[in-house]
């Protein structure tokens, strides 16, 4: 098939890319010029891991191609997926659809026949049907044939956006006519034989869902947070809790890390864009809840300065504060709403010198905070500093030796606010260790900021019973290692990690990968 993409942004390259690996011809749209060129030499402009080899094959291949006209887009297909940007509105809690607007109206101003047009933008429920009655008023009720709407909601994790199109876990789609089920089935065969679910609905159903799914996960989110909380002033962990919490098959381990919280361009605009668009309906009290899942998550970056000026005495002046992490999550740069330069910079206000590290996120970042300081390595970033603060959870900072750091700090005291790091290893290096939600763990700090080490007699290893692969590959009893009160959580064979995406199938179980079509 013939698809065209408008909108080259985080969903629409990785979407553009995915479609033209499995086997359609694809015609890419931006009206950023600067940009579309350098996808036209396949080079995607932003970090996503996998993007740019799948991009430079697609783009070599002759099936994937970008333009910045919209009317070659028209002529091209009859079938267009809009990917554009649908930020929150300056001063208020709704989307802001003006660019997709624009969009679409570019587009269908220049089709000269039927077309399909697919959104794949969050939007607030009863977007499709108000774009739809725009289109007929517009064009009137004449022999021109409407485009038709259809929305099929994303559903990427960013560091993971090329898997989750290739293999996704369900497909939606919100159609009014067989011809969009029939053609969208058609775009997504492979996935569709894979076995991938297929779930055909209204458009509203379709949209909401996508709104509906980031407001779940931020609740869960915030509330693993609540629970941070209450570990800290009753004395439990609320990593050994989350970890127990998430062996049940009702919660599940993912998104139930305490720390820092959530950012990004989707989670926290979501959420208030759902809380907007449900008083435009006259049900504002029923996701009333919503509103106090942000303030918990905004509040875990106060609370995460507030542990570091406790640590340091009391003040921020005059003091060096390492920063690990810019980016609002691992693997990638993408640094709007970033949990870790807000605390960066609130730090920064309050007189620190700040210095930054981030393995793909800096030229972003210093785009956005130029006040700040930026180091390449993260020996630099430690080299003198009062505090190191690991705020974004890359592998590279759960790697790091603490022996080697400590040398190059002028003293050793880390705030771990994504709970990641090996406390036992930290401390046996001469660190003193403080995290969100461990104060059993990990000591209280005393009147002078300094932790005193957990009581715990001796170094015992517990084994917790669980469910898995055993080395035969069939079902049965495995364990992970409890060493003293830090969980380890390395479960064999395959040393997947609890709360990782990740998580072992049997191979019986999986997914059949999608074969890419030739390059």
């Amino acid at each position: 098939m013939k698809l065209s993409v408008i909108g080259t942004g985080y969903v629409g390259a990785v979407h553009a890319a995915c479609m033209a690996v499995i086997g359609h011809e694809v015609l890419g749209v931006d009206t950023d010029a600067a940009k579309i060129a350098e996808l036209t030499q396949g080079r995607p402009p932003f970090y996503e891991p996998g993007l740019a080899e799948l991009l430079n094959r697609t783009v070599r291949s002759g099936r994937l191609n970008f333009t910045t006209s919209f009317a070659e887009a028209a002529a091209f297909s009859d079938t267009h997926f809009v990917c554009v940007g649908t930020p929150q509105q300056p001063g208020s809690l709704a989307a802001d659809l003006r660019f997709l607007d624009a969009a679409v109206d570019a587009l269908t101003a220049e089709a000269e026949g039927p077309c399909l047009v697919v959104g794949k933008s969050t939007v607030p429920v009863g977007t499709a049907e108000r774009l739809a009655n725009r289109l007929r008023d517009r064009d009137g009720n004449g022999a021109h044939e409407h485009p038709e709407i259809a929305w099929n909601p994303e559903f990427l994790r960013e560091g993971y956006a090329v898997k989750d199109t290739l293999t996704p876990a369900r497909l939606v789609v919100g159609v009014r006519s067989p011809h969009a089920d029939r053609t969208l089935r058609k775009v997504y065969r492979p996935m569709v034989n894979a076995g991938v679910p297929f779930i055909s609905t209204d458009p509203a159903t379709a949209e909401l869902l996508k709104v509906a799914s980031n407001a779940f996960l931020a609740t869960k989110i915030s509330f693993i947070n609540t629970m941070a909380e209450l570990c800290e002033a009753s004395g439990a962990d609320v990593v050994t809790l989350a970890n127990a919490l998430g062996e049940d098959p009702r919660i599940g381990h993912p998104f139930l890390s305490a720390g820092l919280g959530f950012g990004g361009s989707c989670l926290p605009k979501d959420i208030r864009a759902l809380s907007a668009r449900a008083e435009e309906l006259g049900v504002r009290e029923a996701v009333a809840f919503l509103r106090q899942i942000d303030e918990i998550n905004l509040r875990q970056r106060q609370r995460t300065v507030d542990l570091a000026r406790t640590l340091l005495g009391g003040a921020f002046a005059g003091r060096n504060v390492a920063v690990l992490g810019a980016a609002f999550k691992p693997d990638s740069d993408d640094v709007r709403d970033s949990p870790a330069l807000a605390v960066a910079a609130e730090i920064h206000r309050e007189g620190a010198h700040v210095r930054v590290h981030d393995p793909e996120a800096l030229a972003n970042a210093r785009l956005v905070h130029p006040e700040l300081a930026y180091a390449a390595t993260v020996h630099d970033v430690c080299d003198g500093a009062d505090i190191v603060l690991h705020l974004t959870e890359w592998d590279l900072y759960r790697g790091l030796d603490p022996r080697t750091l400590v040398r190059l700090v002028h003293a050793p005291i880390v705030v771990d606010a994504r709970n990641t790091l090996d406390p036992v290893e930290w401390r046996a290096a001469g660190w003193t260790v403080r995290a969100l939600g461990r104060q059993a763990a990990l000591g209280t700090p005393d009147a002078n900021g300094t932790a005193a080490e957990p009581e715990v007699s001796g170094n015992p290893v517990f084994r917790i019973a669980a469910t898995g692969l055993d080395d035969d590959g069939d079902f049965g009893p495995f364990g992970f290692r409890h060493t003293g009160p830090q969980l380890l959580a390395e479960i064999e064979p395959d040393g997947y990690r609890i709360g990782r995406p990740d998580a072992a199938v049997p191979e019986d179980r999986r997914q059949p990968p999608i074969a890419p079509s030739e390059y």
